[in-house]
This record gives structure tokens, C-alpha cells and sequence, in this order.
């Protein structure tokens, strides 16, 4: 009767930690753990990063032993957290494990984000919601239509669908509140230090990487989870599935397209195409077929498949949990 108890209250924690998200959402703190994350790697960068010109090689080294240093450091800080939480009974670990697997996952932040952009563009005020959306992409978005800044928000939501909440909750199946918030430290370096340019090219490739790697499962899971949600919100599940398959080979990184491709597909719409970055075009090959023009509600689309998304892999989750946990 005992080991069903602790089954049952360790499945329980994915669930938990989205009631708690949906709650609270992501709180905007400088004490956030991802925050205190992004000082860490700042400081080990600062140190290890050379002063004067050095061969490329050594450049890729020293980018590769800050990941490492990281990942060691949030690895053994998370824990010992939750060894102390064991230490104190079940009841403190799993809470401990709770706070961590939320302070991992990013659902509301993600439909927040959407959802602001959604009613400025519904209200008419294409002047803030292009602000708005330069929060959350790298692009120039000073000129963009309706059109463009619903496209810009659906591919953010998707393609933050596998890193913001599948993929933590993948690595938390594995190995744990550690692995939850270990991937979440992987995945920040690869937002800080992931850049093509003349500074991390070398510096933050091994970060790169180390983020198609781990992210190489969870958006495949994120594919399926998708063309299901397609199906559960009689959206295109057929059509999900077609373009997916076809289109996400295209895309830059190895697993952006498997989200991305998905969603359009769902919604018979066209994501990619041209952006600008300081005035410079970039072209990102097309997810789709451009069947529907992307108007405004294919954001709020997008955010149902994103929640629809989660819920499905949270119960699949608790449900291995509690039979082999």
C-alpha cells in the first residue's frame, strides 16, 4: 500500500507543477533559477573566455569546459536541494521536486506572450504588437504586417513548445527534478552562447550541439503530441502529421521544424519566409502550405495545440511514472 502511495504522489508532481505554472506563470524575478542560471554561465564565460586572439580550436575547448563547468554546478546544486528534501520525508521532496520541474517549464509565459500580441493585433494596434513581438524574436520587426507578427508569435509558441515544456518534462521522466533543471541550464547556454558571430562562433558551438542533442527526442515527442492535439481540437490531424514530415527537414536547426511544420500544418498555413535582421534579409526555408492567410487567430490556434500539447505528454508521463517509478 506504502509503494502505491509514493507512486501516485511522484506521478502526481508533472500535473502539479502545471497547476502551479498556470497559477503563478513564470515569475519575472532576478532570482529566478533560469536568471541565476544565466549569471553563472556569465561568470564562468567571463573567466574562461581569452583575453587576446587564440587558434579556433582552442576557442571550441574553452566554450566546451564553461558548458561543462555549468552543468556540473546546476547539476550538483539541484541535487543536493533535493537530497536534502528526501532527507525531510516524501512529502518535502516531491513539493521541493514540484517547484523545480515549474520553475523548468515556461506554458503560461509562452501563451501570456501570444495572447498579448493576440489582442493588440484583434484591437487594432499593430504599432505595440510589433514592440511586443520583438520581446520574444531576434528579428527587425518595425515593418511587419498582421500577417508577419502572427507568424513570428506561432513559430516562437511552437518551437518553445519542445524547449520550454516537452523537453524538461522529458528529462524529468528520466532523471528527475536534476535532469529537469540540468536540461534547462543546457538549453540557456544555447540562448546565451549559441550565436553564429564573430565572438561564439567557436566559443559556443559545443552549447549549440549540446542543445540539438537534447532536444533531438523531445521534438519528435512534440511531432506526435501535435498531430494528436490536431485531432483532439478538430483541427487538420492528417494534413499536422503530412506537413510535418515533409517540411521539417527544411528547417535550420534539426529540430525546430518537427514543431513548426506540425502547426502549420494543422492550420493549412505557411510559416518561415523572409526575415530581417538589422536590415538584413534572411531567408528560412517554408513550414507549409500558405492555403489560409496567418491572421491573428492562428495565434490563439497555436497556443490551444501548445496547452493541448502539454496536458497529452503530462499524462502519458504520470502514468509511466507511477507503473516505473
Amino acid at each position: 500500500m506504502e509503494s502505491w502511495y509514493y507512486s501516485a504522489l511522484y506521478a502526481a508532481i508533472p500535473l502539479a507543477a502545471l497547476v502551479v505554472d498556470t497559477v503563478y506563470g513564470d515569475p519575472r524575478s532576478n532570482y529566478h533559477p533560469v536568471v541565476l542560471i544565466g549569471n553563472l554561465i556569465s561568470f564562468y564565460e567571463n573567466k574562461l573566455y581569452p583575453k587576446v586572439k587564440t587558434s579556433n580550436g582552442n576557442m571550441f575547448f574553452r566554450g566546451m569546459i564553461v558548458v561543462l563547468l555549468v552543468l556540473l554546478t546546476v547539476g550538483l546544486l539541484t541535487g543536493f536541494l533535493v537530497w536534502l528534501g528526501n532527507q525531510a520525508g516524501i512529502l518535502l521532496y516531491a513539493a521541493l521536486s514540484t517547484v523545480i520541474l515549474y520553475f523548468t517549464m515556461t506554458p503560461r509565459a509562452l501563451a501570456r506572450d501570444g495572447l498579448e500580441i493576440y489582442h493588440l493585433l484583434k484591437d487594432g494596434d499593430i504599432v505595440t504588437a510589433r514592440k511586443r513581438l520583438s520581446w520574444i524574436v531576434g528579428r527587425d520587426t518595425e515593418n511587419l504586417e498582421e500577417g508577419d507578427i502572427a507568424r513570428g508569435t506561432i513559430e516562437t509558441v511552437a518551437e518553445n513548445t519542445t524547449d520550454g515544456i516537452i523537453s524538461p518534462l522529458f528529462y524529468f521522466l528520466l532523471f528527475g527534478p536534476v535532469g529537469a533543471m540540468v536540461y534547462r541550464a543546457g538549453n540557456t547556454m544555447d540562448s546565451m552562447l549559441g550565436y553564429k558571430n564573430d565572438r561564439y562562433l567557436f566559443f559556443g558551438r559545443f552549447a549549440a550541439r549540446l542543445d540539438d542533442v537534447l532536444n533531438y527526442i523531445p521534438a519528435r515527442i512534440t511531432f506526435v503530441l501535435f498531430v494528436v492535439a490536431a485531432y483532439l481540437l478538430q483541427l487538420d490531424g492528417k494534413n499536422a502529421a503530412k506537413i510535418g514530415l515533409r517540411d521539417a527537414p527544411k528547417h535550420p536547426s534539426p529540430n525546430g521544424g518537427y514543431a513548426e511544420a506540425t502547426v502549420a500544418g494543422a492550420m493549412h498555413v505557411r510559416l518561415g519566409g523572409y526575415n530581417y535582421y538589422e536590415g538584413k534579409p534572411e531567408f528560412r526555408e517554408y513550414m507549409g502550405d500558405p492555403e489560409v492567410p496567418l491572421k491573428a487567430d492562428h495565434i490563439q490556434t497555436s497556443i490551444m495545440m501548445m496547452y493541448g500539447a502539454t496536458i497529452l505528454f503530462i499524462l502519458v508521463e504520470s502514468v509511466l511514472i507511477f507503473w516505473l517509478w
